[in-house]
Parts: structure tokens; sequence; C-alpha cells
């Protein structure tokens, strides 16, 4: 398949999976309400981001949608995880 269209494909799908870690922004709120929620998810959000980063960082081509659509699971990972347990 043609190079420049599987890179826009992984930058289609790292956009996709970015939205979906902005879906614990609900929950972050819920939690700062007094409704908290479960730290599981978060946490094997954030240790599941943390590993596609390092891996799209070692790779000799380093391969940015992965590490893009990662980090901000990682950071409202933790800050999901932080305001639950405050």
């Amino acid at each position: 398949m043609n190079e420049k269209i599987v890179n826009k494909v992984g930058w289609f799908a790292s956009i996709l999976a970015i939205t979906m870690y902005f879906s614990y922004i609900d929950q972050i709120v819920r939690n700062l309400s007094g409704i908290k929620g479960s730290v599981i998810l978060p946490i094997t959000t954030t240790l599941n981001c943390s590993a596609w980063v390092l891996y799209g960082a070692l790779k000799k081509k380093r391969d940015w949608p992965i590490i893009a659509c990662n980090i901000p699971g990682i950071l409202l990972g933790i800050v999901t995880v932080f305001t639950a347990l405050i």
C-alpha cells in the first residue's frame, strides 16, 4: 500500500485515540465534584500509553502518530487517578 496513505491512516487513528482519552475529562470533573470513579481503568490506560510512547520512541524510525496520540492518555490518566484519590 502507498506509504502516504498508510501515514494518513496512522494520523487519523491517532486523532481518534486522542478523542477517546479526552473522555477522561468528564470523569475528572465528576471526581472533583465528589463522585469518585475507579482508578483501575486510568491506571491501566497510563501504563498502556506509556508503553506505546516508549515503543514509538525506541523504533529506528520514530513512530510519531503513536507517540502523539498516547501522550494525552498518559497525562489524562494520571490526572484522573489523582483526582479520584484526593
